[in-house]
Order: structure tokens, then C-alpha cells, then sequence
């Protein structure tokens, strides 16, 4: 009987210090970075991939040695144009932002699946490096023959613009004489008091 009594209070004893190891860890950095990359044609006929990494510190302690490497660009496919693949800051306070930026140039034609960049980072209370990964990337059809991309087209302006300014005075005709003024309305309810 007397064991029955302590199950319950064994549960609430053991999610106590669940929740208190869950609460002691959150105190740290907690890392959460995002990864862009975007596709861009030369007239030259050659493509230039811009990538973006943005790296957020979503915790409540300060990430030392922060460095990131993005070692996922063959350099058989790319050509670093500016920029670094890596990089290192020698902190991320809490609630900050780091960004970096590189640009490659596309030698081959392929479809490219990028890996997530890794973050290392050092936390005070811990002795090992923390990693950290970035979001991949959607695959990247590089040198792919594309369709030109049409602007807006004035021959369709010229050909159904007027057609358009008619129906569009027409319309708003209808409507102005359809809707009873405010002033009109205030009037009639007056006259019947």
C-alpha cells in the first residue's frame, strides 16, 4: 500500500527534473541559421549563383568561435567568383544576426544538390564544439536552357486598351448612379422623423 503512494509522486518528482534539465539547457545559444541561394544569367551565356547564409543566435547566451563552412560547391561545377565558403566571428551574442555572402560561376551544365552548411561554435559551460546546420537548398538546374522571359506586352495595351477605359467608365458609371449618397440618406431619415 505504501508503494502505491510514491508512484505518483516518483512521476511528478522525475517531470520536475525534466523539465528543470530542459529549462538549464535552453539557457544556452541555440543556433538557427538559413541558406539562399539564387541563380542568375550572364549575357555571356554563363550563370552566376549567388548564395546567402544568415545565422541567428535564438538563445539567451552569447556563441563563441563561431564558424561556418559551406564546402558543398564542387569545384569541378563552380568557380568562386567573391567571397569565402567559409568564414569565422569570434562571437554571436544572443538575439543577433551574422550574414555572409559568396558568389560562384557555373562551369558545367547540371542539376545541383547542395548540402546544409556546418556551424561550429563554442559554448562557455561546454567543452566540446556545438554544430549547427543550415536549411538546404532547393536543387539548382544550372545552365538550363530556359525560356525567355516575357515582360508585359504592349501590343496588348495598344490592341485592348481603349476597349478597357470604355468598359472601366461604363462600370463605374453604373456604380455611382446604383449607390444612394450619404447625404441623400441623411436627408430621407430626417424627413421622417
Amino acid at each position: 500500500m505504501a508503494n502505491s503512494n510514491f508512484a505518483p509522486a516518483i512521476c511528478i518528482l522525475a517531470a520536475l527534473l525534466f523539465a528543470a534539465s530542459t529549462i538549464a539547457s535552453s539557457d544556452g545559444p541555440f543556433i538557427v541559421a538559413h541558406k539562399k541561394a539564387s541563380l542568375t544569367r550572364l549575357k555571356s551565356g554563363s550563370e552566376r549563383v549567388s548564395v546567402s547564409i544568415d545565422i541567428y543566435n535564438q538563445g539567451y547566451a552569447t556563441a563563441y568561435d563561431v564558424t561556418l563552412n559551406d564546402d558543398s560547391w564542387s569545384q569541378d561545377i563552380f568557380d568562386i567568383v567573391s567571397g569565402n565558403t567559409s568564414v569565422s566571428w569570434e562571437r554571436l551574442d544572443a538575439g543577433t544576426v551574422l550574414s555572409h555572402s559568396f558568389e560562384l560561376e557555373a562551369k558545367t551544365r547540371t542539376v545541383f544538390y547542395g548540402a546544409p552548411a556546418v556551424i561550429t561554435f563554442r559554448v562557455p559551460t561546454k567543452a566540446a564544439l556545438q554544430e549547427a546546420y543550415t536549411t538546404p537548398i532547393l536543387p539548382l538546374d544550372v545552365l538550363a536552357d530556359r525560356p525567355p522571359e516575357k515582360k508585359f506586352d504592349l501590343r496588348l495595351l495598344a490592341k485592348y486598351g481603349s476597349l478597357v477605359s470604355v468598359v472601366s467608365i461604363v462600370v463605374l458609371f453604373v456604380y455611382l448612379v446604383s449607390t444612394p449618397s450619404k447625404s441623400s440618406a441623411s436627408k430621407a431619415s430626417k424627413k421622417k422623423r
